[in-house]
């Protein structure tokens, strides 16, 4: 017997099943390219997608070993031999990948068909045993993946009894001392704790860990099916990300209807505005950037005296409201013209949602496309999301120099401020750009960078960093105008949400309320708007000022030439609507609903004498959310 036949056994099940799983997706990418017009040229990229199925199998493969591995040490710390003891435990293994290679092997043709991995819609095929096995045989191709599948398990079984028979068939005792064997086991114990992470980052590994480019085959052949498919289950079972239910679908839909029959206004200030042909575009999402803070609400009081000084020189709209609360609602609804879901985390989904948006409007349309955000790319599963919506680059803190992260948050914002520069004086020369930049620095837990040329004005530090975030932006725009590409740009900024400020009601307008700026110094008239608009106005705004057509899927508006009677909005469970007098407020968990006179901060509830402005409210705003979630379904939301 070979010292450490115990632990040496279920390392070379590991490696065996790594070997297999790498076969399976093998085959997964020949059957895709001989069955479609795929790729024929992976760009030498091949090996990075094989790399992220390294980790995707091991995060599998650590799950399936967990149980053996307590067995394992147990008959190790105990001197515990008998055979049948280890016979289970071997039987056990052998079972639990085969089923695993199952999923693998029937993710083939689904993949193939459906370009995305088996998930828990397609339980629903079980609910007719007779359609399923029609499916199944009626298919001659479907038979020979199972042909195939079959004659894989019997040499996994064959391999699997050479490793157990050379290992610990024939266990009679050990001579492995204690004092390397609790080390060891204490280190596989951590290794496979260590596995089930994925990663040794701050955030476990997740659909977008494998999404690395913008080739949607590369980024989804990394993902290992059983993996995708037990993450869509769990997600599925999360009470945020259940189906809404605020209004009828047919509602919905005559809502939505009588907003794409809005007539537009051509008397508007800015409908004679036009952007050249190829104009650069950069868009600032700033992390909890109230009207609040800015001197929209504070006057000479204000946290930031940069974005003042900028909004003076552009077409801000200082009516404006986020889709939700959270960073999440903020990407989502600005570069997707679509609302919030109440607390549906929508870029988390599993599969990814397809969604069509700027990023593929400008992409189209012979723009570079990048998204920078200053922490890790992974969090809210960003990389994943973005790579597979329109994205040609998606850079965070894990593509920056381990040193420039600072914090939980990652680097601060006036150093992701200069690779968002570097990056467009790399591009410029190439084409039109489009550049999104997501803020991190004016969010808890705070870190203020040293050895900078800032100094704040206040002493409490969520003010200092809200001074700090201002000063990034100063920054930034002060070196952008001596770039030669400066004059060619649009610059847009807006905040990912408000923030939280001692509400009236039971929903804090000022974490939705905030300032949205269109910067384009001699292109764009200084002066401020006052009518309403929406986070999901800025995609739709923004390729009408460049001239380009909108995906039909955009539920926001066109600013330039629209006028809005109503601005939406989420915070969790309820959902506001304002029309500028009035604002309404349904709580979506006790379905219950109040009308207020916000602009006088009034706390009486007028629901029941004003019904038919209450109605009015409540039907666009629930009208719009549920839309949005029916095109997510029906896959309508999807470029078409």
């Amino acid at each position: 017997m070979k010292r450490n036949a115990r632990f040496n056994y279920l390392i070379c099940i590991y490696l065996l099943g790594i070997a297999f799983f790498t076969l399976f997706r093998i085959a997964e990418t020949v059957a895709y390219c001989a069955t479609t017009e795929g790729p024929d040229d992976f760009g030498g990229q091949y090996l990075h997608a094989l790399w992220n199925g390294f980790r995707f199998d091991t995060t599998v493969s650590t799950y399936l070993l967990a149980l053996p591995l307590l067995l394992l040490v147990i008959g190790e710390m105990t001197r515990f031999t008998k055979r049948w003891y280890y016979a289970v435990i071997h039987y056990m293994l052998m079972v639990f990948y085969t089923v695993a290679f199952f999923g693998c092997a029937a993710d083939i043709p689904y993949f193939c068909g459906f370009f995305t991995h088996i998930d828990v819609a397609a339980l629903g095929w079980t609910d007719s045993f007779g359609t399923l096995v029609s499916t199944l045989f009626g298919d001659m191709t479907n038979v020979l993946y199972l042909l195939a599948y079959i004659a894989i398990v019997v040499v996994w079984w064959l391999l699997g009894r050479l490793v157990y028979k050379s290992t610990i068939y024939n266990l009679q005792s050990t001579d492995l001392p204690y004092r390397w064997s609790i080390p060891i086991a204490v280190l596989l114990t951590g290794a496979l704790f260590l596995g089930m992470r994925g990663t040794v980052s701050k955030f476990p590994i997740k659909i977008g860990t494998a999404y690395f480019c913008s080739n949607p085959f590369l980024n989804q052949i990394g993902i290992n099916p059983v993996f995708a498919f037990f993450k869509s289950i769990q997600e599925a079972g999360k009470d945020s990300n259940r189906a809404i239910n605020l209004i009828d679908k047919e509602e919905a839909e005559a809502v939505w209807r009588e907003q794409q029959e809005w007539p537009a206004d051509e008397s508007l200030e800015e409908a004679t505005l036009r952007l050249p042909e190829g104009t650069n575009v950069v868009v600032v999402l700033m992390e909890s950037m109230s009207v609040a803070k800015t001197s929209l609400s504070r006057g000479d009081d204000s946290y930031t005296p940069c974005l003042d000084s900028l909004m003076q020189r552009s077409m801000t709209f200082r009516e404006a409201y986020s889709a939700g609360i959270h960073t999440y609602n903020g990407i989502y609804s600005t570069l997707y013209s679509q609302p919030a879901l109440l607390a549906r985390q929508i870029m988390r989904n599993t599969p990814i949602h397809r969604v069509c948006g700027l990023p593929h409007a400008l992409g189209a349309a012979g723009y570079h496309t990048a998204f920078f955000v200053g922490y890790d790319e992974n969090y809210d599963n960003m990389q994943g999301f973005l790579y597979e919506n329109g994205f040609d680059l998606v850079l965070g803190e894990r593509g920056f120099p381990g040193k420039e992260s600072k914090s939980q948050w990652g680097i601060p914002d006036h150093v992701l401020f200069q690779h968002v520069m570097d990056y467009c004086d790399s591009i410029s020369d190439r084409g039109p750009f489009f550049a999104c930049c997501m803020t991190c620095s004016d969010h808890e837990p705070f870190y203020l960078p040293e050895n900078i040329d800032f100094v704040p004005r206040h002493k409490e530090m969520d003010k200092t960093m809200t001074e700090y975030a201002d000063w990034s932006i100063g920054q930034f725009m002060q070196q952008a105008a001596e770039k030669p590409w400066f004059d060619n740009t649009l610059f847009i900024f807006l905040g990912d949400h408000g923030h939280f400020y001692k509400p009236i009601y039971d929903i804090s307008l000022k974490y939705n309320h905030i300032p949205i700026v269109f910067y384009a110094p001699g292109r764009i008239a200084a002066h401020f708007v006052d009518r309403l608009a929406m986070q999901i106005d800025i995609a739709p705004t923004l390729l009408a000022l460049l001239g380009i057509e909108a995906p039909q899927s955009m539920l926001g508006i066109d600013l330039m030439h629209h006028t809005r009677p109503y601005a939406f909005f989420s915070a969790d469970d309820k959902i506001g609507c304002v029309d500028g007098e009035l604002l309404y407020l349904y709580r979506a968990n006790a379905r219950t609903a109040s009308l207020y006179r916000y602009k006088e901060r009034s706390t009486v509830d007028l629901v029941d004498s004003l019904p038919e402005r209450a109605d009015a409210l409540r039907r666009y705003a629930l009208g719009m959310t549920q839309k949005s979630q029916e095109m997510l379904i029906d896959g309508s939301a999807a470029c078409q």
